[in-house]
């Protein structure tokens, strides 16, 4: 089985059509295998499901998109059955990443995603004309609010397969567009040196090797092109915090570093003009159950007595944005 085949419905050659004739396109065969590699082998049980609830979705020849706005908005003057539009995406639960108004039918997932986006797009050079990379993209948010600045080409990566089939969704009720997601993670990246600016917003605390991932979001940079990391951090003395077991009760935290040890790790990395532009507690407000996630969220995991403390003790979530540049 290839990985077209263990996703049904999902298509992924507009990415390898588009970018054909540019640079990133003499690294196709790398990221081809990659996703043979990580996809072709694995089905997943609900493919199936997922692929029927695209198969619902309505057809429309017309629909206007607004990726300028916080709910990220797709509209149309033709009248559809919301009901059934509600209960397709329903299916599709659950959303983290959001707002969305999607023909009427309103989105809230478990992160008000839009409130990180406003803390993050003051700092970043213009947009504009950018070829940009999300790493760990989750359903594409991100990739449409960078569409609303005008890129000309925003490429997600994530591995997982629900956040693919919502992405395919928001993507099928409109006009083909230059945001695209492949179902990979940072370490099928080849050192294409492509990217003008590349995202990685919530992921290095979930690698075991800080040091690497960094260096293989810089290797997918042009000379002279901008990181964006956004990460959980730890106020102490030490380097950094090493949760046992569980942290606010999510898996596969290995490392939560000071901004000090942040710093270091990037000048490691030979990045230059390192600069910490927002520093955020999170809140039951940014991230929360709703009925498109229905699963517990960060009030669940916080320590009921103190909430300055995660149910495990260690001190609650606080994240800060780092910009930094490739040297020339």
């Amino acid at each position: 089985m290839n990985y077209q085949q263990a996703m049904p419905g999902i298509n992924l050659e507009p990415f390898f059509e588009q970018t054909k004739g540019l640079e990133l396109g003499q690294y196709h065969n790398f990221l081809r295998q990659a996703l043979a590699s990580r996809i072709g082998s694995r089905p997943h049980g609900r493919d199936q499901e997922w692929y029927q609830l695209l198969n619902t979705l309505p057809q429309l020849s017309r629909v206007d998109a607004n990726f300028k706005v916080d709910q990220v908005s797709l509209s149309t003057a033709a009248g559809i059955d919301q009901a059934a539009l509600r209960k397709t995406l329903m299916g599709l639960h659950p959303w983290r990443k959001g707002p969305f108004n999607i023909l009427g039918v309103e989105v809230h997932a478990e992160w008000r995603s839009d409130r990180k986006w406003q803390r993050i797009r003051p700092h970043l050079s213009t947009l504009k004309g950018r070829r940009v990379l999300d790493v760990g993209t989750g359903n594409g948010y991100f990739l449409y609010r960078m569409l609303g600045e005008q890129v000309d080409l925003a490429l997600g990566i994530d591995p997982t397969r629900l956040f693919l089939y919502q992405f395919q969704a928001l993507q099928n009720l409109q006009a083909e567009n230059n945001a695209f997601l492949l179902p990979l993670t940072d370490e099928d990246l080849p050192p294409c040196q492509f990217f003008d600016t590349v995202f990685s917003l919530g992921v290095l605390y979930h690698r075991r090797q800080p040091v690497q991932h960094l260096q293989r979001l810089i290797s997918a940079l042009r000379p002279g092109g901008e990181l964006v990391l956004e990460t959980l951090i730890i106020n102490e003395a030490s380097k950094s915090l090493k949760p046992t077991g569980r942290y606010a009760q999510m898996r596969n935290v290995w490392l939560i570093p000071t901004l000090k040890y942040i710093k270091e790790l990037l000048q490691q990395c030979a990045c230059e003009d390192i600069k910490v532009v927002d520093v955020n507690v999170t809140s039951t407000q940014e991230q929360r159950s709703t009925e498109w996630m229905r699963f517990q969220s960060l009030a669940d995991f916080l320590d009921p007595e103190d909430s300055s403390k995660t149910i495990e003790g260690y001190p609650a979530p606080v994240r800060a944005v780092i910009i930094a540049t490739k040297p020339d």
